[in-house]
């Protein structure tokens, strides 16, 4: 799979204010008018409109969000174990918006191919950074830094997903950012609302309130597949050296980066 393979100037980014299938309303929504800055100073706007998107279903969520809230859109995705969701849902709604993927070199070979099966399945919109260094240079001149404690595997996130991840929010514009974080997922998720503003720009999650059977309804109900490695134990998949399988570990807390943190920092999240 080719890196950033999509020039900016040929990305398909959608900045249409909505793209809403027949079977979703928005009657009595409320109208946000107000930008990034002005909603994270407005407490009282900001709990009115969570309030409601809280009340309504992940897809009426996305709709209002490409309604009312700036483009250009983005979705990122790690495509991890359930991955799909998210993935279907803002495609339904507008398969134009592009999907963000942040390749760090040490993906596992089945995400490869589970992205490719998605981008098939779903026509997505895939857009792929990542470090401008190679694995090899990289390791040439940091080593492992995955094997070199919480300030090594801080360094690591930071160079191999966050800065990719903040190039390819700038690089696609992005105004609006969809992401499929849930509360239940993990404790430094717990206070997430459906509408944040991080780093500048809106941040949508149409799934915060979703739990794992919600997740695993609508995969069934759409007929979309878990990662290739759930069946083999892996609920929580990133990179192939700092993943581990539910029977590899006495608690859930160790299944990334040996249990030293649970956020890789792409989020703004701390844990």
């Amino acid at each position: 799979m080719a890196r950033e393979r999509t020039l900016p100037g040929e990305t398909r980014v959608s900045t249409a204010r909505t793209v809403v299938a027949e079977s979703v309303t928005l009657a009595g929504a409320p109208v946000l008018a107000q930008s990034p800055a002005e909603f994270s100073r407005d407490p009282v706007a900001a709990k009115e409109v969570n309030d409601w998107l809280a009340s309504v279903d992940a897809a009426t969520r996305v709709h209002w969000a490409l309604k009312n809230l700036p483009g250009p859109f983005a979705l990122s995705s790690s495509f991890g174990a359930q991955a799909a969701v998210s993935l279907h849902l803002v495609a339904q709604a507008d398969p134009t918006i592009p999907v963000l993927v942040i390749d760090t070199g040490y993906l596992f070979p089945e995400t490869y191919q589970f992205i490719k099966q998605l981008e098939q399945q779903l026509d997505l919109n895939i857009q792929v950074f990542s470090s401008p260094q190679t694995v090899d240079d990289f390791e040439a001149q940091y080593g492992k830094l995955w094997e070199q404690g919480r300030e090594g595997l801080d360094k690591y996130l930071e160079l191999r997903k966050v800065e990719p991840m903040r190039r390819g929010l700038v690089t696609l514009g992005t105004a609006t950012w969809f992401a499929g974080l849930r509360r239940s997922q993990a404790a430094s998720r717990a206070a997430l609302n459906p509408l944040e503003v991080r780093d500048g720009r809106f941040k949508v999650h149409p799934i915060f309130d979703w739990s794992d059977r919600d997740v695993y309804l609508y995969l069934k109900a759409h007929s979309l597949p878990y990662h290739p490695l759930w069946d083999k134990g892996y609920v929580s998949i990133g990179d192939w050296h700092s993943t581990k399988a539910l029977h590899e570990v006495d608690s859930a807390d160790e299944l990334r980066f040996s249990g030293l943190k649970r956020e890789c920092g792409i989020h703004g999240l701390e844990g």
